[in-house]
């Protein structure tokens, strides 16, 4: 036995050593300097805060004024600066590198949607807080519409574990904030503004109630969003000409439609139609009541869906076709046939947020570049909320004509 076990070693120590090579054929040494920063997220948090120019300009004073390894958007990435790098990037005979840029487009509008919430309600910018929020939330939003089945390893389980995860940091938070409120400190956030805010007796929320809410705020603000972004570019890129043609001569989905809030909307709305962010949701009866000439007992749930409406033909001529200017006669389209949003007094209050941050979205992307799918027919995953397969990715460059 003991010299089968020392055989077993000196067969399993080779293969070891060439797969050490393998792995590190290009070590630190051979890459040039830099940070590859956070997991997921790398350094994309302070590239896109801090300016591009300044992210630049510190790391070339940092680790070398002609080169340096970064990671942005999820993706491991070289920055070459100076006269010396541009020569070599745009006269080198041997092309090895390509003028398009490949970008995971679901795994940008991610990060860049969680950011933005993180900032507008929580207050931080901080890139290791948001890469655990990010990894987290991805968990809770899964589990959110799995089999209530609190068994370890199922998405439910791996759900639960992840909202306490977040409890824990969101109370972190809180309580940062409320030291800096009493310190004096700035209140631009949603989330100082719910620690101060009273109920009509003066009672303040309590702790586990602001972290419910803002939990509540930050995964209606990062998926939905982050869909309709990510989406948008399927859509756009796919039927560009059903876009185009619905504009005047000359008119471009440029600035003037974010001002107008129409057209750009539209385009939105078409998407949303396309692929529903969310496919429905829930409510508990209070009261027996008849519909359709059956009883609804009390204490049953209701569940209303999107694509009941959204793809019948009965609502809306030719569903499969991506046509925005179907939304500029508001008396075509059938009140609640079509309701991304939901409706009546529960309405997602998110609304004016997810439009605001989408046509934001829109207008630099659509004037800054231009793109094309690299899996036109990628496909479209989860049963509740939907998203690409293999994160839909792109081939991006940079709109000259528009920049």
């Amino acid at each position: 036995m003991e010299t089968l076990y020392y055989l077993i070693i000196l067969c399993i120590v080779p293969v070891l050593l060439v797969l050490y090579k393998v792995i590190f054929k290009f070590s630190n040494d051979d890459l040039p300097p830099g940070n590859m920063g956070w997991p997921i997220i790398g350094e994309t948090i302070e590239f896109l805060f801090c300016t591009p120019e300044n992210f630049v300009l510190k790391r070339m004073k940092k680790y070398s004024p002609d080169i340096f390894k970064t990671n942005l958007f999820g993706e491991k990435m070289i920055v070459i600066c100076g006269p010396k790098g541009l020569k070599f990037l745009f006269s080198n005979e041997q092309k090895p590198i390509g003028r398009k840029a490949q970008v995971k487009t679901y795994h940008v509008t991610k990060i860049l949607t969680l950011t933005l919430a993180s900032q507008i309600f929580l207050g931080i910018d901080e890139p290791e807080r948001i890469a655990r929020l990010l990894e987290n939330f991805d968990k809770v939003t899964v589990g959110m519409h799995s089999m209530v089945v609190n068994f370890p390893g199922t998405r439910f389980s791996k759900a639960t574990k992840a909202a306490s995860i977040l409890r824990r940091e969101l109370n972190g938070v809180i309580q940062e904030k409320k030291e800096a409120i009493s310190r004096g400190g700035p209140m631009n956030d949603v989330l100082s503004h719910m620690i101060v805010a009273t109920d009509p007796s003066g009672k303040y929320m309590s702790e586990a109630e602001i972290a419910d809410k803002v939990m509540g705020l930050l995964v209606a603000g990062y998926h939905t969003v982050a869909t309709t972004m990510a989406f948008f570019i399927k859509y756009v890129a796919q039927t560009p000409h059903e876009i185009w043609e619905s504009k005047k001569a000359g008119e471009l989905l440029e600035w003037d439609d974010i001002k107008k809030m129409k057209y750009s909307w539209n385009v939105v709305y078409e998407v949303m139609r396309f692929t529903p962010p969310i496919q429905g949701g829930f409510r508990e009866v209070l009261t027996d009541f008849t519909y359709a000439g059956f009883t609804v007992p009390k204490g049953w749930k209701l569940y209303w869906t999107v694509s009941t409406t959204s793809k019948n033909p009965q609502y809306y001529p030719e569903p499969e076709k991506f046509e925005p200017s179907r939304y500029e006669d508001a008396s075509s389209c059938p009140a609640f046939a079509f309701v991304p949003f939901g409706g009546g007094p529960r309405m997602c209050p998110g609304k004016e947020y997810t439009r605001l941050a989408v046509l934001t979205f829109i207008h630099n992307v659509v004037k800054k570049f231009e793109w094309e799918l690299i899996i036109p027919n990628e496909k479209i995953e989860g049963d509740m909320m939907p998203y690409p397969q293999k994160g839909l990715p792109i081939r991006l460059r940079s709109n000259s004509i528009l920049m």
